[in-house]
């Protein structure tokens, strides 16, 4: 690579893992994980410091795959492979929750809260919260009642320099939802 050359970076700048929690959960022994399937393209530049704008010091744009841009995966930590993926459109930069009853909560941006088999990957039932998940899903017990809960509103480092054209229409939102599960 020369100064000033551009290069095609796979993964991009924000990793093939994002930043949002795993879990893993003791009984299957999988580490569930929302994953980035993206690139970039970068080139140096010398930084031009403007106050209130973030710099990075280089001319950067995203490559798409032609494909999924993300997927929930679950990964056997001991051998690195994955046991299923459930591929998606745009990349989920939520947090992950796997509980003891072999459900899988993730989010996405374009609002969904969905949960999945642990074993399997098979989607079991989805709602929408109206804005873009990044938070991290939590679970507790009340009175014998499990519940899950997570937090919708777009943002975030894609969302804001993406230029995904299918987060236009996703509202800012704002809200917290809480599920309680069947027993």
């Amino acid at each position: 690579v020369h100064a000033g050359e551009k290069v095609e970076i796979w993964p991009g700048a924000m990793g093939s893992k994002n930043w949002s929690p795993l879990s893993f959960d003791p009984n299957t022994g999988l580490a569930y994980a929302n994953t980035l399937n993206f690139g970039m393209n970068y080139k140096e530049t010398t930084p031009v410091y403007r106050a209130g704008l973030s710099y990075w010091g280089a001319d950067i744009s995203w490559v798409w795959p032609d494909g999924p841009r993300g997927s929930l995966k679950a990964l056997d930590p001991m051998t690195g492979k994955a046991k299923w993926s459930a591929p998606s459109d745009i990349p989920r930069f939520s947090g992950v929750l796997s509980t003891a009853g072999g459900v899988v909560f993730t989010g996405k941006l374009t609002g969904e809260f969905e949960a999945f088999d642990a074993d399997t990957g098979r989607k079991l039932w989805q709602f929408q919260t109206g804005s873009g998940i990044e938070g991290q899903p939590v679970t507790w017990q009340q009175d014998g009642v499990q519940y899950v809960a997570v937090s919708s509103g777009i943002g975030g480092v894609y969302a804001i320099f993406s230029g995904d054209e299918r987060l236009a229409g996703v509202p800012a939102g704002g809200s917290l939802w809480v599920f309680a599960l069947a027993r």
